[in-house]
C-alpha cells in the first residue's frame, strides 16, 4: 500500500489502509442490487452472465489463514499456494473486454467452485426477473453442476472436455424389471458411437472463416439422468489459420431454445471477458498486491475490485480520453484506457472525505510490553472422496 501514497490526490502522512479494511462492513447483497439496477431493459433475449475462478496466490503467508492449493497458469507445476475467488459478472456488449462482476467472494476450504457459483447464481436469480444465460467453462461441465442448479430458471451453456461420455435417452420401457435411465453412449472422442445429428449448419464467420455446427437432443450426464441437454459441436473447417477454435470446441446447453443454432454457439465466446477482467484487477487494481493479514481483510479488499470496475463502467462516456504518445485512440474504450482517464474527472468531482487533522509521531511500541508471534496455519489441501464401486454379486 506504500505507493498509493505517491499519488497526488493522497493527503495522509500516516495511513490506516489494513485497519480500515478490517473494520469496514460492506454489504454484498445490496451492492450487488445497486449493480443490477444499472443493466438496461432493452430487446434482448438473454441477461449474459460469465461465471468463473480465479486464484489469489499468497505463497509467503504462512500466517494467513485458509490457504489452499488451487490452480495457477502462471507457475511451471500449475498450482499456487493462497485464496480461490468465485466471480459472476454480466457482460454488457457483444464485443470488448468489458465484464462487471455482481458478486466476488471467496472460496473457503469448506466449499467447491461448483457449489459456490451455484449459490452465486441463486442469489442473482431471486433478485432480477430477465432471463438468463450462464456460460461457464469445462470444470463446471459435470452432473454436480447440473444437479446443484437444476432448480434455478436459468439457461446455461457449458464447454465439456472431449473425453467427456454423455448418453441419450433410454427405449420405451418393456415392462418387466426397472425402467432403464440411460440410451446408447454418445463419447466425443470416438466418432463411431455418434449417431445422426438433429440439425446441422454451415456458417461463413468474418474472423473465423467458415465454421460447421452440429446439435443433438436429448442428451445427459450419466449422474443426472433427470436433466436433458443440447450437445453442439463447434468445427472450424480452416483450421490451419491462427486463431480460435484451433480444436473441436464442445458445448452442452441447458435450457429452453430460443436462439437459433447460429447464434447460440457464438455467444459462449463472450465468456471470455471475465478472463480479460481477471488479467485487469491483477495487472491494473492490484488486486494480489496487498499483503493482508486476515481473510476477512483479504475479502473486504477484494470487494472494492466489482466496485471499481463498475465505477469505471459510468465513466467511460465522461471521462476525456489520455491516451499514451505510443497509444492509438479509441472510440469504445476499454477499463485500461478508462482507469488512465480518470484523473482529470477525479480532480473535478473532489472528495466528501474531510482534511486530515495534523497529528505528531507514532510513540512507538511501549517499553515492556510482549511481543507474541502470530500463529501459522498449516495449507489446506483438499481430496477428492473416491468413487464408490458398484457391488458385484460373489458366486
Amino acid at each position: 500500500m506504500a505507493d498509493l501514497s505517491l499519488s497526488p490526490l493522497f493527503r495522509r502522512q500516516w495511513p490506516s489502509t489494513y485497519e480500515s479494511l478490517q473494520d469496514c462492513r460492506p454489504n454484498r447483497s445490496k451492492l450487488m442490487d445497486r449493480y443490477l439496477k444499472e443493466i438496461p431493459i432493452n430487446d434482448s433475449l438473454y441477461v449474459t452472465l460469465a461465471i468463473d475462478h480465479t486464484a489469489n496466490p499468497r505463497l509467503n503467508s504462512p500466517t494467513l489463514k485458509d490457504r489452499g492449493y488451487h490452480h495457477s497458469p502462471k507457475n511451471f507445476q500449475k498450482v499456487t499456494e493462497g485464496h480461490n475467488y468465485s466471480t459472476i459478472a454480466w457482460i454488457p456488449e457483444e464485443q470488448g473486454s468489458w465484464a462487471l462482476p455482481l458478486r466476488h467472494e471467496r472460496i473457503s476450504s469448506f466449499e467447491t467452485p461448483i457449489s459456490k457459483a451455484a449459490w452465486q447464481l441463486k442469489q442473482v436469480r431471486k433478485r432480477t426477473k430477465f432471463p438468463i444465460l450462464a456460460l461457464l467453462d469445462s470444470e463446471y461441465g459435470n452432473a454436480s453442476w447440473v444437479n446443484q442448479t437444476v432448480d434455478i430458471e436459468v439457461d446455461c451453456l457449458i464447454r465439456i472436455r472431449s473425453n467427456c461420455s454423455l448418453y441419450g435417452a433410454p427405449s420405451q420401457y418393456s415392462g418387466r424389471g426397472r425402467p432403464r435411465k440411460h440410451g446408447d453412449k454418445f463419447k466425443l472422442n470416438d466418432q463411431s458411437t455418434w449417431w445422426s445429428a438433429t440439425e446441422m449448419v454451415q456458417i461463413n464467420d468474418n474472423k473465423l472463416g467458415e465454421i460447421k455446427v452440429k446439435k443433438w437432443s436429448h442428451l445427459h450426464f450419466r449422474n443426472s439422468a433427470s436433466v436433458p441437454m443440447t450437445l453442439i459441436l463447434v468445427e472450424r473447417l480452416n483450421s490451419n489459420k491462427k486463431g480460435l477454435l484451433q480444436k473441436p470446441l464442445w458445448l452442452v446447453f441447458i435450457g429452453e431454445e430460443i436462439l437459433s443454432l447460429e447464434l447460440l454457439w457464438s455467444k459462449y465466446l463472450r465468456r471470455f471477458a471475465v478472463d480479460h477482467w481477471y488479467r485487469f484487477i491483477k495487472q491494473r487494481l492490484h488486486w494480489t498486491m496487498p499483503a493482508l493479514s486476515t481473510p476477512h481483510q483479504c475479502e473486504r479488499w477484494s470487494d472494492l475490485m466489482p466496485l471499481i470496475t463498475w465505477q469505471l463502467w459510468l465513466a467511460r462516456d465522461i471521462v476525456e480520453e489520455n491516451y499514451l504518445p505510443w497509444q492509438k485512440p479509441q472510440t469504445n474504450l476499454s477499463p485500461g484506457r478508462v482507469a488512465q482517464s480518470m484523473l482529470g474527472l477525479l480532480v473535478e468531482i473532489g472528495t466528501p472525505a474531510k482534511s486530515p487533522k495534523p497529528r505528531g509521531k507514532s510513540t512507538g511500541w511501549q517499553p515492556g510490553k510482549k511481543r507474541n508471534k502470530r500463529t501459522r496455519y498449516p495449507v489446506v489441501k483438499k481430496r477428492k472422496s473416491p468413487e464408490k464401486k458398484p457391488k458385484t454379486n460373489q458366486t
